[in-house]
């Protein structure tokens, strides 16, 4: 996807009245702008729609893997167990759609479902949190902080106005109390500072080039000593919110 196609998605998915781009397409957009994301069925972002395509899709990919719900409805897919993960095989992977199903018949039962994503695991790493949001006051804004649920727990983030350089994501870096968790603590070995400013970078270049976007979030992304994997995406559309 080029930088003008990313574009057009956008305005496409806000002219059909979503509120938000499906996991994939979020995910497709990072990709854009040099932010790695997990391997998926065939590299492509497409649609687990059922058990038929679980065989051909395990040709492509390794194992451990995740499967999750795709709707523009459900942006919070594990409040809704629309999660699972560690899944080693076939039958794991099928047991697992169904229990979804299963789950949002109780808990989301009118949302529209347009399939599944059926991706490789990412390794374990240090997660954060990156997200851009365009304030009404004050134009567009990135956050980074601690990710995962101690985002919500620590309430450990910094902000900045947006586009920034590389310096000042540094400097963001450098604001958080748990700034010890990623240069090496307690002999952890420290993670990759220069990809990891690069990621802020760009998602501070998304949300002000990509003027139809309201919010994006990558929570988590994962940092490693050599590198970053962004494993769970959102982008609201202007008009939504997360």
């Amino acid at each position: 996807m080029t930088k003008l196609e990313a574009k057009q998605l956008i305005k496409e998915a806000t002219s059909a009245g979503r509120n938000a781009l499906l996991e994939q397409e979020a995910k497709a957009l990072l990709s854009t702008w040099g932010i790695p994301v997990p391997k998926s069925v065939s590299g492509q972002w497409p649609v687990i729609s059922g058990r038929k395509d679980i065989e051909s899709a395990l040709k492509e990919l390794t194992p451990p893997f995740a499967l999750k719900i795709v709707s523009s409805e459900i942006l919070h897919k594990s409040d809704v167990g629309g999660v699972v993960t560690d899944l080693k095989g076939a039958e794991e992977i099928s047991n697992a759609l169904t229990q979804i199903m299963k789950n949002l018949s109780k808990k989301a039962p009118r949302a529209r479902i347009e399939g599944f994503l059926l991706e490789e695991m990412a390794p374990k790493g240090i997660e954060v949190i990156i997200g851009g949001l365009r304030d009404e006051q004050f134009g567009p804004a990135v956050m980074f902080g601690i990710g995962g649920i101690a985002v919500e727990l620590m309430k450990d983030v910094s902000y900045r106005l947006a586009p920034l350089d590389k310096e000042e994501a540094m400097s963001m870096m450098k604001e958080l109390k748990s700034y010890p968790l990623l240069t090496g603590y307690r002999g952890s070995s420290p993670v990759d500072m220069d990809k990891l400013g690069e990621a802020i970078v760009k998602v501070s270049e998304m949300i002000a080039e990509l003027e139809g976007i309201k919010e994006i979030e990558i929570n988590p992304l994962i940092a490693y000593k050599d590198g970053v994997m962004a494993v769970d995406a959102r982008v609201v559309l202007t008009g939504g919110a997360l």
